[in-house]
């Protein structure tokens, strides 16, 4: 933590998906999350991920990143189950009105086998702590559609990242902040 800290990073994710968190035990998990708020001292944003496919699993590490005082929770689509995208609408709305900690969408297909629609994304952005995507499809054509989306409900603040190391250049020049 330090060192990224000392070199320039501007947030924390620990418990990412496609980190350490699968093979974390739950109280491990917890750990971590805690550890990592603690160690940064609020001199970068500590995003913790929180994700399961378990909504109710979701909703408990997302309630212990809010209580030990992590600025956010990346929480990833459900994976395995193969929901729809009502579904995967109402995943995300339990976790938001369980929560008081902004939520940032995680949607990475290539793992969870489930791709969050652009209409499904359109509707979470009608929930308020629903923050900011993760995107890792890989597809340069979704910034611009999000950041239409984003304009027509009058969202702004809201964060695209994306989930591509190979496609960062790209994708910030079409409207994204940043990576995860």
């Amino acid at each position: 933590i330090e060192f990224q800290i000392d070199s320039g990073t501007s947030g924390l994710v620990p418990c990412g998906t496609t980190g350490e968190s699968a093979t974390l035990a739950h109280d491990e998990h917890d750990w971590v999350v805690e550890l990592s708020v603690k160690a940064a001292k609020s001199r970068v944003s500590v995003i913790a991920g929180s994700g399961s496919n378990n909504t109710k699993e979701a909703i408990r590490l997302t309630k212990h990143a809010e209580n030990v005082g992590a600025d956010a929770a990346l929480v990833i689509s459900p994976y395995y189950n193969k929901p729809m995208q009502e579904g995967i609408y109402q995943h995300f709305k339990a976790i938001h009105d369980a929560t008081n900690i902004p939520i940032i969408l995680y949607n990475v297909p290539g793992r969870t086998i489930v791709d969050i629609s652009d209409d499904t994304i359109k509707r979470l952005l009608d929930l308020p702590r629903i923050a900011g995507i993760k995107d890792a499809t890989g597809n340069l054509e979704r910034p611009p559609v999000l950041q239409k989306m984003l304009v027509d409900k009058d969202r702004k603040g809201f964060s695209m990242l994306t989930g591509e190391d190979g496609n960062a250049v790209e994708f910030n020049k079409l409207g994204g902040l940043g990576a995860i």
